[in-house]
């Protein structure tokens, strides 16, 4: 291998000005993500706001159904993921080898651990909404179709993956949302303290 065969290294070995340029830009996108974690309302707030912005853009184009639909199914699948555990409890049904979730009342609580974060499910939606958007400047994407016909399509698909996750959550015996630990009081000290 010579001189500047590796990626973003000019000849002289040196990382290039695009390489710098595109590195910056990436841990100032990243220095921004780790500003806004602990701002969980806040995120999902312009979450929200964006996709009114692109409803609206939509209806107001009156086209883009195509893209819209496939954002919907997109979204859809972060939260079945966001939904289910980390380790499907179906999987562990047969083999005694690693955790699985409590079934009885005494056993030791374990937190319920998603296979989609918070987080990433916050910023895969946000991605997927800004793409969709740009995907509306474009007239490639829109193709004509009729757009009832995918409504009914999304609401079928919803009902039918929601039916089968929340069979599978009652199958196996866990809530995808806990607050932690429960606190449990000790007795009450009622007798009174003594004066010397």
């Amino acid at each position: 291998m010579s001189e500047g065969d590796s990626i973003g290294e000019s000849v002289h070995g040196k990382p290039s000005v695009v390489y710098r340029f595109f590195s910056r830009l990436g841990q100032i996108y990243q220095s921004w993500l780790d500003k806004s974690t602990p701002y969980t309302a806040v995120r999902w707030i312009v979450t929200l706001g964006l996709s009114f912005i692109y409803m609206i853009r939509v209806y107001l184009l009156q086209g883009w159904y195509i893209v819209t639909y496939a954002l919907g199914i997109y979204h859809l699948n972060l939260f079945i993921a966001f939904l289910s555990p980390k380790v499907d409890p179906s999987l562990m049904e047969d083999s005694d080898d690693g955790p699985s979730l409590p079934t009885r009342q005494n056993e030791e609580f374990r937190p319920f651990i998603r296979r989609l974060p918070e987080f990433k499910f916050w910023h895969s939606a946000t991605k997927g909404i800004l793409v969709a958007m740009a995907c509306t400047f474009f007239e490639t994407f829109n193709v004509p179709v009729f757009w009832p016909i995918l409504v009914m399509y999304f609401i079928m698909l919803f009902c039918i993956t929601m039916k089968r996750q929340i069979k599978h959550m009652i199958k196996y015996r866990y809530i995808p949302f806990t607050h932690g630990k429960r606190k449990y009081k000790g007795k009450e000290d009622v007798g009174k303290t003594f004066a010397s």
